[in-house]
């Protein structure tokens, strides 16, 4: 199996080619090839047209005794599709085309005829040129003539196209310019319109910005005052005359404000059990002298007179006794100093 996928293969030393045994072919041995038809052509039997292109299975061979300067010419043979008569064709080397032979006729060769007819024409005046000096003189004048007459017509062409069609290059110039002018400009417009709009676009962005921080700013300050207010301990620095004239309302907000930091002595408040009442019986039993019970009683006098000018504004507002229950706290803490 690796043999045959070599390539080049084993030569003994005693190899004589020439004792190789030559097949004795004839020399018009036609072989089976595949092509295509040259050209469009009809059948003359039963006149089906075959198209240039089409494919055959054809028999080829050699014509015997007819060259074209070395060249072999080959022949072919084909059947009609339609009535599977033979049609014969064969190379032309001379045109480097195909010559049809019998079975069929060609197509289409309009322009192969005239072409035939041309050159039989200027074969023709070669040959008359060759032996008659004077037809040769004569052929020159006539075809001087001709170039002549054509240049002719030509120049009277191109006058009747520039009389009918008056175009003004410097206008032609000169409206392309404009509208050159024209599109910059107008592309320049654009660039500024945009730039504005953009430009439009951030400042409205910043007054925004601006107005809601101004916004921001105003409610904290106003969270601020409202907070300031509300202080327990602003109802101590209050003058007198403001806390007489304030309505029922702010009398009752502040005095919620200041149970709310202290707490209340009504109740059972946190302040409540720091309460300390007097004992009647205790002082009964514990009388002092009558200087020091004088001396005492002027002391508590004044540290009453006291407690209740400083205590005079909350018990107008709460309308409570919780600061004289403090104020009786007081007197007994002065009286067990004694």
């Amino acid at each position: 199996m690796s043999e045959r996928k070599v390539l080049n293969k084993y030569y003994p030393p005693d190899f004589d080619p020439a004792k190789i045994p030559k097949l004795k072919l004839p020399k018009d041995r036609q072989y089976v090839v595949r092509l295509m038809a040259p050209f469009n052509m009809r059948c003359k039997t039963c006149g089906e047209y075959i198209y240039k292109g089409k494919k055959f299975n054809a028999r080829k061979e050699t014509v015997q005794n007819e060259l074209y300067m070395g060249l072999p010419i080959f022949r072919f043979y084909i059947k009609c599709t339609r009535c599977l008569a033979e049609i014969t064709f064969k190379t032309d080397p001379e045109n480097t085309d195909y010559a049809m032979e019998h079975g069929a006729t060609r197509n289409f060769q309009a322009e192969k005829l005239i072409e035939e007819e041309e050159k039989k024409i200027q074969q023709e005046r070669e040959d008359e040129e060759l032996n008659n000096p004077m037809k040769v003189l004569e052929n020159r004048t006539k075809d001087s003539k001709m170039e002549m007459e054509v240049l002719e017509n030509l120049q009277e062409l191109k006058e009747l196209n520039q009389r009918q069609a008056t175009v003004d290059f410097e206008g032609m110039i000169d409206q392309y310019r404009e509208l050159e002018r024209r599109e910059r400009e107008k592309a320049q417009e654009e660039d500024e319109r945009e730039t504005k709009e953009m430009l439009d676009r951030v400042l409205v962005k910043r007054l925004r910005d601006s107005d809601s921080d101004s916004d921001e700013e105003k409610q904290n300050t106003k969270k601020r005052t409202t907070n300031t207010a509300d202080k327990p301990t602003d109802i101590l620095t209050t003058d007198k005359s403001a806390v007489a004239q304030g309505s029922l309302s702010g009398g009752v907000k502040k005095a919620e404000t200041w149970e709310r930091s202290v707490g209340s002595l009504s109740g059972k408040g946190s302040l409540g059990s720091l309460v300390v009442r007097k004992k009647p019986a205790a002082a009964a039993v514990n009388k002092p002298s009558e200087g020091t019970s004088a001396t005492t009683s002027q002391t508590d006098s004044k540290a009453s007179a006291g407690l209740s000018a400083a205590t005079k504004p909350t018990s107008t507002q709460n309308g409570s006794s919780s600061l004289s229950l403090l104020g009786a706290y007081s007197d007994s803490d002065s009286n067990d100093s004694e």
